[in-house]
């Protein structure tokens, strides 16, 4: 997304504006208390450290019992608030696509056994860094990356995942959705634009994902695992006077065998400033052997052949001086070509863009640090996280590098979200503010002293659905009173 000029700063303000009135006017319920805290969120001194602390900042007027009764009895219309989000100008890569990142951050609420709704989310390097199930609100966001090194991304939707959730069903049905808003009615992609890419991490299953989303202009581009076999095309038939069924699938492509790979479609060899030399394989029409069991089990009729393009990336160092093992791409095209396959492995690298993201909005604009109970209320929370985080993009091209004195200076075009965020205050002053003043009001008197509570919070167990639907239920020999119990 490019910077306007001095020229385009009135426009610049004026979107802007025009977005937080719209943002405003997807606030239902309690809008005054729900736009004043997410202002409380932009103008705060510092990262928000805890939710009740914005109760403090001038931006908000309202006591913190308002701060707390707008996000429990608030409410948001959240289409509409995706539909002016996703109508805003969005950036694109180099040849004018769409590029779209998926990616599940948790929201960890451990010790919380009162919160309805909670999973097991999967984290890794808390601790000793080992790989660690952890109970919270896993949420899936959907991003637009830009072209090249930037810690910028325009966050487009975000869907909490229940329990036991079919975690590819609900993608498709995300992307799905995304993908027809930006169509109609935002018209950011119409007829003869490039299809917009998907870039996807390795605990996706891209053919999937790619087979259900056929009928939309879009690619599927995602990591496999270094142990994975693919097949070939079916051969052509040869006539046997012995009969039998001709063969659905071709030779084996075993990845960690390279005697099977066989000859490259293309291959490239980029020289990079961070990896050194580059070099990306590509082989054509390979595609998994699907069978009648897990996410394909209940398909009706024969199983389909989703036909890719596998890319293969080797690099000669890494940034951080890790191991540089090769990376395994799955393409939804074929007939690929040397600037497709440098393309899918640009476009992979930039997908590691929505980490910062993740960063920003969790560690300055305190996206995990409340501790409410209610699920609801954790979604109101998360969408006005993104009307924030959406703010700050927008506020790009007005923002002052209000930099520390230890803090080198940057150009405008290279901010960070939270050195964007140091000059949102004085920002603030030139944009509208639609909220009402709040009226005087009184405490109420509260529970009396000593008295205790009537109404205890029910507690919930973690993850009790299971992804068929079916309640979790402890196996016999876990079942307290099925051993004997010791007489000696």
């Amino acid at each position: 997304m490019s910077l306007p000029s001095g020229d385009a700063l009135p426009d610049a303000i004026g979107q802007l504006s025009c977005f937080r009135t719209e943002l405003y006017a997807c606030l239902t319920a309690r809008g005054d208390a729900l736009f004043e805290l997410a202002d409380a969120v932009l103008c705060s001194d510092g990262p928000v450290r805890s939710l009740v602390d914005l109760a403090l900042a001038p931006e908000h007027r309202r006591g913190h019992g308002g701060l707390y009764g707008g996000l429990n009895q608030g409410r948001i219309d959240i289409g509409r608030l995706r539909r002016a989000v996703t109508a805003l100008p969005l950036p694109k890569a180099a040849d004018g696509r769409l590029v779209l990142a998926v990616d599940v951050s948790p929201w960890l609420r451990p010790d919380a056994a009162t919160c309805p709704d909670r999973s097991f989310c999967h984290t890794y390097g808390r601790g000793t860094a080992k790989h660690q199930m952890i109970p919270g609100w896993p949420y899936s966001f959907v991003a637009a990356l830009q072209a090249g090194s930037t810690s910028w991304t325009a966050i487009l939707d975000a869907l909490r995942l229940p329990p036991g959730a079919d975690v590819a069903a609900l993608t498709i049905a995300q992307l799905r959705e995304v993908i027809e808003r930006l169509i109609a009615p935002a018209g950011q992609w119409t007829e003869g634009d490039p299809e917009v890419l998907v870039v996807l991490d390795s605990g996706y299953d891209a053919p999937r994902i790619a087979h259900f989303l056929a009928d939309l202009p879009v690619q599927i581009l995602g990591r496999l695992r270094s142990d994975r076999v693919m097949r070939r095309s079916t051969p052509p038939r040869v006539y046997d006077p012995r009969g039998g069924r001709p063969p659905k699938h071709g030779g084996e492509f075993i990845f960690g065998d390279p005697v099977t790979w066989g000859d490259e479609q293309a291959v490239t060899v980029t020289d990079t400033r961070n990896y050194g030399t580059a070099t990306a394989q590509a082989w054509d029409r390979l595609h998994p052997r699907l069978t009648k069991r897990a996410a394909w089990l209940d398909h009706d009729g024969p199983l389909p052949v989703i036909e890719g393009t596998i890319v293969r990336l080797a690099v000669e160092k890494l940034p951080s001086g890790g191991v540089n093992k090769p990376v395994w791409l799955w393409w939804s095209g074929i007939d690929a070509t040397p600037a497709d396959v440098d393309r899918c492995w640009q476009s992979f690298l930039r997908r590691f863009d929505i980490e910062h993201t993740f960063r920003a909005i969790k560690q300055t604009l305190g996206w995990n640090r409340p501790r409410l109970r209610d699920s609801q209320a954790a979604d109101r929370w998360t969408w006005l996280i993104i009307a924030a985080y959406t703010q700050l993009r927008l506020a790009r091209p007005l923002a002052t590098d209000l930099r520390r004195p230890w803090e080198k200076p940057v150009p405008a075009n290279r901010l960070t979200p939270s050195r964007v965020r140091r000059g949102f205050r004085n920002l603030r002053r030139k944009l509208t503010s639609p909220a009402r003043a709040p009226k005087p009001t009184h405490p109420g008197p509260g529970r009396p002293p000593g008295s205790k509570n009537r109404h205890p919070a029910t507690r919930h167990d973690v993850g009790r659905i299971l992804a068929t639907g079916q309640a979790h239920s402890r196996p016999t020999h876990h079942k307290v009173g099925t051993k004997p119990r010791r007489t000696t």
